[in-house]
């Protein structure tokens, strides 16, 4: 089957865990034309976390179904940091009933989501995505009603949205101006990867439908004398054929149970990420030494690997070198505390460990004052043993280091004293979580950075590294997964947080 695909902001799914890409060329109601007068019920979802790569900060769309609720997608809800079902947003905001995104209508902040379903659930994403949403103050605007019954194929339907009217990030892509399309539903036969619960909306080849950005906007049908709401944007079938639309009347209980207060799911219990910092496919995390002082410029850890332009060589090191690369630091909940940038690269090697040390231009007093999480670096090794917590950007893994590998060999590097994690359902970790702090039991101490696993147990290439025996022979297990010892980067750091190799005990790369 053709792999599915989400209607969103490019660059704005970086939340999920699961990262969908888009594969049409991205077209705003494609065959549609501005609408000519406002919806009272439409809204545009703007989020400030993530931000839309586009000015007027629009996301999705969203349908006024009650004074204080909305409806949109849930893969638009689930750009939260830790992907919860339900939760508490931070910095979530709609615009009712205006035909521009910046200006008119009513603007209500998003106090709280639910989510019909997410990328994680066992009974499945397709058909499902769906999201509420609460506004801490009222909307009086005529809401929309959610349709008697699903509508019959071949039923005239009109859609709406503010989605990219062509596939470049530029302004000229971003239409601040509602559009509108008129067109119908089609047998679900002719959109090819069409699940249970789900709409084909559009015209057959594609020409008159919605596009990126479009996600959680309405598709409408005439019901008595108004519009009633028949689906919402999920994503694209295949390229040329019309969009799927999620069966909103097939989920009208649910809906209807919580905005009347009687079946009100339980938040999630979000993992406490504080100090997270997500490098974009890679993490890190401020670190201080016990020499640091609060007006030292603060550091980032991560691995060699995550920096930009060229790896290190093998053997080699990369030493004081420019660096120019945006840095925030999650709260608890992984919304973003405070924005630094990294202005220098002090160190980075993948012989015998893979990290890399940033210099950002906040000092640990400027961190402290702002109530950022920064952690101590270690200055003793991970043993056999010891208790793990994986601190990633949405998550916290719990791992225990079942060996340390004297030797481990991937893609040309060999890295020395290896933290190899003992496998279980807890400590599973997958690309992306790479620079990711590897923390000891106090919650506030570094004692290592996850950097790789073996995807296929192929010997010692590039995502598969190898352990190496002391008469040379190789052993690669499939699922494998390891970190990198630090201990040896305090040595190397005096005052300033400045990297000096020459120190007395300093062992890294030269």
């Amino acid at each position: 089957m053709r792999r599915r695909s989400l209607l969103v902001a490019a660059g704005a799914v970086l939340a999920l865990a699961a990262t969908f890409l888009t594969t049409h060329n991205a077209q705003a109601i494609v065959g549609g034309t501005k609408s000519a007068k406002a919806y009272s019920f439409m809204g545009s979802f703007q989020p400030s976390y993530p931000r839309p790569p586009r000015a007027d900060g629009h996301g999705c769309g969203v349908e006024l179904l009650a004074p204080q609720w909305v409806l949109t997608a849930s893969h638009c809800a689930g750009k939260n940091p830790t992907n919860a079902k339900n939760g508490i947003p931070q910095g979530w905001k709609v615009r009712i009933g205006s035909l521009d995104t910046t200006a008119g209508g009513k603007v209500a902040e998003v106090d709280h989501y639910y989510r019909l379903a997410t990328s994680h659930d066992e009974g499945g994403f397709w058909g499902k995505d769906l999201a509420l949403m609460h506004l801490r103050a009222p909307v009086h605007a005529r809401p929309v009603p959610i349709a008697s019954s699903t509508p019959a194929d071949g039923t005239p339907t009109r859609i709406l949205g503010w989605g990219m009217t062509c596939d470049e990030d530029k302004p000229k892509c971003y239409p601040n101006k509602l559009r509108e399309a008129d067109t119908a539903v089609q047998p679900a036969s002719k959109c090819t990867v069409a699940s249970p619960g789900e709409l084909c909306i559009g015209s057959l080849d594609g020409t008159v439908g919605a596009r990126n950005m479009d996600s959680g906007g309405p598709a409408l049908i005439r019901q008595g004398d108004g519009w009633a709401l028949a689906g919402v944007v999920s994503g694209p079938s295949s390229d040329g054929e019309p969009v799927l639309y999620t069966d909103v009347t097939k989920h009208a209980d649910w809906i209807n149970g919580i905005i009347s207060g009687a079946t009100v799911p339980a938040d999630d219990v979000i993992p406490n990420v504080e100090g997270a910092v997500d490098l974009s496919g890679c993490s890190g995390s401020v670190v201080r030494t016990a020499v640091s002082r609060p007006n030292d410029p603060a550091l980032l850890l991560t691995n060699g690997h995550c920096v930009r332009g060229d790896r290190p060589a093998p053997g080699a090191a990369l030493v004081d070198q420019p660096a120019d690369r945006a840095v925030s630091v999650a709260n608890a909940q992984g919304y973003p505390l405070v924005s630094a940038r990294a202005d220098r690269l002090v160190y980075a090697t993948m012989t015998g460990t893979d990290i890399a040390l940033y210099r950002l231009n906040r000092t640990y007093a400027q961190l402290a004052a702002k109530g950022t999480k920064v952690f101590r670096l270690a200055s003793t090794p991970v043993r056999a043993g010891d208790a793990l917590t994986l601190a990633y950007t949405s998550s916290r893994l719990g791992c225990t280091a079942e060996a340390v590998v004297p030797h481990l060999k991937e893609g040309g590097y060999q890295f020395e004293n290896s933290i190899r994690y003992a496998t279980s359902p807890q400590c599973q970790p997958f690309h992306g979580m790479s620079g990711s702090a590897l923390l000891a039991a106090d919650g506030s101490t570094v004692v290592g950075v996850h950097n790789t696993h073996n995807d296929g147990g192929q010997a010692c290439s590039d995502n598969n590294p190898c352990e190496v025996g002391a008469d040379g022979s190789t052993t690669s297990v499939p699922g494998r997964s390891y970190g990198q010892q630090v201990d040896g980067i305090a040595a190397c750091l005096g005052a300033d947080s400045r990297l000096n190799l020459a120190l007395p005990g300093c062992a890294l790369t030269k």
